[in-house]
């Protein structure tokens, strides 16, 4: 086995040489992922202009060097876009829209899904 189950992260093998790239990889991609915020979801090629750390959830389309990314998370780290392949109930704040999402085969709005599950809490929801 070569990386974790859930977060996907590469595992240092026994025998392999520079050990610190497997290692930094992992934490760059921890990094990515706990607490995850985006800035965007409604950009299908990247920013002329990212900032180290920027995270986004590419939109259908996508071109450039998010070419096939398409609702995946893409995250700006040492000068390069990484590549964050969704799993099943992640959980991502969008924060232009102040909304949530979770993955499900998907990209779906958190709140939405909520309601539809329990249309008591939608009434206790519009007063928070």
């Amino acid at each position: 086995m070569d990386e974790s189950t859930h977060l996907k992260l590469p595992y240092i093998m026994p025998s392999q040489g520079l050990k610190h790239l497997t290692h930094n990889e992992a934490l760059a991609r921890l990094d990515a992922l706990v607490q995850l915020a985006v800035l965007d979801r409604d950009l299908a090629a990247p920013p002329g202009s990212p900032v180290e750390g920027d995270r986004y959830i590419v939109a259908a389309g996508a071109t450039g060097a998010w070419t096939g990314w398409s609702g995946d998370v893409a995250c700006f780290v040492g000068g390069a876009w990484l590549r964050l392949v969704p799993r099943e109930g992640w959980v991502a704040f969008v924060v232009d829209e102040a909304s949530l999402l979770y993955w499900s085969g998907g990209w779906q709005e958190l709140r939405a899904a909520l309601t539809a599950a329990h249309p008591e809490a939608a009434l206790e929801m519009e007063g928070a």
